[in-house]
């Protein structure tokens, strides 16, 4: 079991499918990256911290950098952001397919430095 894993195990139970959801899609696009707690939160990192994300009470947080959420604004409108967050609602379906396109912003990101 990953430190990743543990963090989702002992996660209040109405924020696991989102949890589960947003660690399938990072391990799938980011297989070549270490899974670790990095600023108590789950985080992949690959040269440098790629993104992380955590459970908070009311929704899921994603932090994929400030670039790759000004990227992404215009598709973001409906969510509550910050300069280096998104948040994702639990009583909202998690919007995979957009994650999915952020992860691999992110992955390009990194592939430019």
């Amino acid at each position: 079991m990953t430190l990743i894993s543990e963090y989702i195990e002992a996660a209040p139970a109405e924020q696991k499918p989102h949890l589960e959801a947003l660690y399938r899609l990072a391990k799938e696009l980011l297989p070549e990256a270490t899974e670790k707690i990095s600023y108590g939160i789950p985080t992949f990192y690959q040269h440098e911290n790629l993104l992380h994300f955590a459970g908070m009470q009311k929704h899921l947080g994603f932090y994929p950098t400030p670039k790759v959420i000004e990227h992404f604004a215009a598709q973001l409108v409906s969510y509550k952001t910050s300069k280096g967050a998104v948040q994702f609602p639990y009583q909202k379906p998690l919007p995979e397919a957009l994650i999915r396109k952020m992860i691999l912003e992110r992955k390009k990101e990194l592939r430019l430095k």
